[in-house]
């Protein structure tokens, strides 16, 4: 896979269902602090070269932000560091809230 998957909320839901996931919130500190996906790990310009350093990259990633836009860029750089499967949620944390509140 030379690229990123764009899935649905519901897609992202079976996915981590289904299988061994690494979830990534890309949001700031505060938002990630009031709510996040269960599991996700926040990732951010202070930690994000640990996160690629210590992370399983055969494992798939799933990677959101609020409304499915910079988690694309994002996903986009998770796949030059090499990681194997990578989606982006669309619509976000706002999507996925919508449904699974």
């Amino acid at each position: 896979m030379d690229t990123f998957s764009r899935i649905s909320a519901q897609q992202a839901h079976e996915i981590m269902g289904s299988q061994e996931v690494t979830i990534v919130d890309i949001r700031d500190p505060d938002s990630f602090a009031q709510g996040h996906i269960l599991k996700a790990q926040a990732v951010n310009e202070e930690n994000i070269k640990v996160f690629v350093e210590d992370t399983n990259k055969e494992i798939p990633l799933i990677c959101y932000c609020y409304h499915g836009n910079s988690s694309q860029r994002a996903a986009a750089y998770f796949v030059d560091q090499g990681f194997k499967q990578v989606y982006s949620i669309d619509g976000g944390w706002e999507g996925w809230i919508a449904i699974y509140g």
